[in-house]
């Protein structure tokens, strides 16, 4: 329970650290944006909490606005801002709709307004208006999630799928000119990449792209495969870009959170990008070597990790991560390992991720729960629901990829 209980508290204050409300504030500081009228537009996980923050601070500034987000994260009414909840990880109609109403509101601006972007991850589902049919984008999503392709292949080909990622919503604003605040998803930052680059220059090609697809054999239209070949915007001369967060923030708030509470912290990587159940594996291992220790040890790694799916169960990839790693430190006493998602939501679930400790193998068995067969059917919020090891947090707000953590805690340390 102590080491539960300091788990929760870790994901708290790290999670309050890296809200977006002060990376925007900062961001929109001193910006005049000239005499012309100011738009905004605010796509993503973190679009509500970012567009509400901006509007505090721009007022009567702002003509209007327009947020998209995912489902259960509109908290509520924003002055002059339309709010559409929608699809994520798979664009539905609502997707589009929103995205068709960006495109209506920065429709024939003049050379002296500004379009204010807020971008956050998640915008590749949620901010959408597909070139090709929408069915087939849906499908083509679910091809990739299933397949295994890691978000920058994913994002290779959905940026050509569509009318506004891989910079194609700043060429439609202009000759407006387009502010960005992005709040980063993506190891490195690579900015063409964060919610498919809508307002970036695409750095990928269509070789890429096309190479994309013949290495996961994806079904596409004959339509498909020709936007596949069509290429997308490599120079943008109204844009202006400021990156605002991403998930070394995370692990460094983590780290510290850790440290309050005695733990000696090291952060192992923020560039985590390897199978969930590998990586749960790995921390595992990482937790059997430091047994000895007589302090008390915390082990950091953030990123993004990727979930094949061989079974029809319910889950996300730090629930599996979580599961995984319960295998490998079952017995060990006062060691737990959790990880979970920064927005909240971990795959198509209501859980943030997932916890697990020496004790948690033996709750499954006692219960006819086997660990293996949990992760091959990719059931393991049922798994972790059973012991007790589901970590919610509600929607959270932000959006800066994940944080894993191993705790090994020593009396008086």
């Amino acid at each position: 329970m102590d080491l539960k209980r300091d788990a929760d508290r870790i994901i708290r204050a790290a999670l309050q650290k890296v809200m977006p409300d002060e990376a925007v504030a900062q961001a929109l500081a001193g910006k005049a944006f000239g005499g012309g009228r100011v738009y905004l537009v605010a796509a993503g996980k973190a679009a509500w909490q970012m567009a509400k923050t901006a509007i505090s601070i721009l007022g009567d500034r702002l003509q209007a606005g327009v947020c998209v987000t995912k489902y259960g994260h509109v908290k509520g009414h924003i002055p002059k801002v339309r709010c559409f909840e929608a699809g994520h990880p798979v664009p539905d109609e609502n997707s589009f709709r929103g995205t068709q109403a960006a495109l209506d509101l920065v429709e024939n601006l003049k050379r002296e307004d500004t379009v204010i972007f807020l971008l956050s991850g998640g915008g590749s589902a949620l901010f959408e208006k597909p070139l090709t049919d929408g069915r087939e984008l849906s499908e083509l999503t679910e091809q990739l999630l299933t397949c295994g392709a890691d978000i920058t292949e994913m994002n290779t080909i959905r940026k050509r799928l569509s009318a506004v990622k891989g910079g194609r919503f700043a060429k439609a604003c202009a000759p407006a000119r387009v502010y960005s605040i992005v709040l980063s998803d993506i190891l490195g930052d690579p900015l063409d990449m964060i919610a498919s680059g809508p307002a970036y220059p695409d750095s990928s090609t269509c070789e890429q792209a096309l190479a994309v697809a013949g290495k996961y054999g994806l079904r596409l239209s004959g339509r498909a495969m020709e936007l596949l070949k069509a290429e997308t915007p490599k120079e943008l001369d109204n844009v202006e870009t400021v990156v605002t967060g991403s998930v070394r923030n995370l692990c460094l708030a983590a780290a510290q959170a850790c440290e309050v509470l005695g733990y000696q912290p090291l952060i192992l990587t923020d560039r985590l990008c390897c199978e969930a159940r590998e990586a749960g594996s790995f921390l595992a291992s990482v937790a059997k070597s430091h047994q000895e220790s007589e302090r008390s040890l915390a082990f950091l790694a953030g990123g993004e990790t990727i979930v094949h799916l061989t079974g029809s169960g319910k889950g996300g990839r730090n629930q599996e991560l979580a599961l995984a790693a319960a295998e490998g430190i079952s017995g060990l006493k006062d060691t737990a390992i959790f990880s979970i998602g920064s927005d909240g939501t971990d795959g198509p679930t209501d859980a943030a991720g997932g916890y697990c400790d020496g004790e948690t193998k033996e709750r499954l068995r006692a219960k006819g729960i086997e660990i293996y067969q949990a992760l091959q059917d990719n059931n393991a919020y049922m798994a972790l629901e059973e012991a007790g090891g589901l970590i919610k947090t509600g929607p959270t707000g932000t959006n800066v990829n994940d944080v894993a953590v191993v705790l090994i805690k020593r009396e008086g340390n």
